[in-house]
């Protein structure tokens, strides 16, 4: 087991802080209230990052992104914040330990054990299939999408119009593609042989990937793209140099900034939304800190105002999406959301499952989303590359636990499925005839 003297540093560091920045933000010292939590997520996530010897340890990034991201909300930048209620800090206190104790469950290793891919033709051919058929299924389900619809986002001149552009069941299928880059990190990988005629294969399904996000307007499809690709380059090479590390940041900032450029917001009407206390701060920097903080400042909101849980109904969401039983019967989820402002919707990984069911809620999901990690990290084999599909979508839902409900939102789910399938597929072996 764990040494017992590490674990008490590391628990008992996270319950004083979390302490202090409690009774810093009554104070109204809501600067120091936030640095302190900030701070402490930065040293949790170099101490565990150390430990496992890579970038993307699962419960390195859920710390950066949960406890980081409250730190940034403490901060209250922002007019229209307020402190939070009691019940908010101890819903988001047992979030963090129900994770960590799911994480620690049996528990014996630290370093995880990363020996790569094999050399696989035959396996680097099945996912090559597998990347072309989910590009042609993105095309195919766009241009459906664009006929329906009758215009292209990006051209649209409306900042607001990637919201319209949606069928029902066809949407799904136009974003699949943004599995593709990650799948070709694998596809590179398990080459036997590497050439420019496979990465001339390469290249129209990848364009693809960035297009199709890019021109109906999706910052967050294209971003995940990239940062999914990102992701799993990294857990896969043991060792990934700085210079490497600084482009693959650089060019996800680029790529945010040209899609909010291309959005074309007005800038006076956010400003006039997101309330910042500097008057005069930029756009690009205004909006990336409501994105992180606001997401706590609802769910602040729905533990101050939600009259009733809803008793499994939000976190089963995806499921009368995907079978259509939310069209049949509206009511199945027609609960209202608890929000700061109208335009700010988004929320937090647990939003969900507090709503259902409060408290005792948060800690059992946060606890088998922990134990679902640990599982991930002790299945990274070398017999099947896929399993990296599933370890990198689950860093990315971690790592950006403090901006939407990842497992009660269909596309991840379908997303979560098609990657079963390829698993299945890439790792089938025909039995020999006896």
């Amino acid at each position: 087991m764990r040494n017992r003297n590490n674990f008490f540093i590391e628990y008992g560091t996270y319950v004083l802080v979390y302490f202090a920045s409690y009774i810093a933000s009554l104070a109204d010292f809501h600067l120091l209230s936030g640095i302190l939590l900030i701070g402490l997520a930065v040293y949790l996530f170099v101490h565990w990052s150390r430990q496992a010897g890579t970038l993307v340890e699962l419960r390195a990034l859920f710390t950066l992104a949960w406890v980081g991201g409250q730190g940034v909300s403490c901060l209250q930048l922002s007019r229209f914040q307020t402190d939070w209620n009691y019940l908010t800090w101890i819903a988001f206190f047992l979030v963090y330990v129900g994770f960590s104790m799911g994480y620690d469950w049996g528990l014996k290793e630290r370093k995880m054990e990363r020996k790569g891919l094999n050399k696989d033709g035959h396996q680097a051919r099945k996912i090559g299939g597998c990347i072309q058929a989910l590009a042609m299924l993105s095309v195919l389900c766009f241009f459906i999408e664009l006929k329906q619809v009758g215009f292209v986002p990006v051209l649209s001149g409306s900042a607001y119009s990637y919201s319209a552009f949606y069928v029902a069941g066809i949407h799904y299928g136009t974003f699949c593609c943004v599995l593709i880059p990650a799948l070709s990190v694998l596809f590179i990988e398990a080459c036997d042989a590497w050439n420019w005629r496979k990465l001339i294969f390469l290249l129209p399904a990848n364009a693809v990937a960035i297009v199709i996000p890019y021109i109906c307007g999706s910052r967050f499809q294209l971003l995940f793209a990239v940062g999914f690709a990102a992701v799993v380059y990294m857990i896969i090479n043991k060792k990934v140099k700085i210079k490497r590390m600084g482009i693959l940041l650089g060019l996800l900032v680029l790529v945010y900034v040209a899609l909010t450029l291309s959005r074309d917001y007005d800038q006076g009407y956010l400003n006039s939304i997101f309330e910042m206390k500097q008057e005069n701060t930029p756009v690009l920097i205004s909006q990336t800190y409501i994105y992180i903080a606001n997401n706590f400042d609802n769910f602040n909101c729905m533990v101050e105002q939600l009259a009733e849980h809803s008793w499994g109904l939000r976190l089963l969401y995806p499921f009368f999406a995907l079978t259509g039983l939310s069209l049949v019967f509206p009511e199945l989820t027609a609960f209202p959301v608890f929000q700061t402002k109208p335009e700010l919707t988004t929320l937090t990984m647990f939003y969900d499952a507090y709503y259902d069911f409060g408290m005792i809620g948060l800690f059992v999901v946060s606890l088998i989303l922990g134990i679902l990690a640990r599982i991930l990290i002790t299945r990274l084999k070398r017999d099947n590359p896929v399993i990296y599909l599933f370890y990198g979508q689950m860093a990315i839902y971690l790592g950006l636990s403090f901006f939407t409900t990842w497992f009660s939102n269909p596309t991840t789910w379908i997303w979560l499925i098609i990657t079963g399938i390829i698993y299945v597929f890439v790792g089938y072996k025909r039995k020999p005839l006896k």
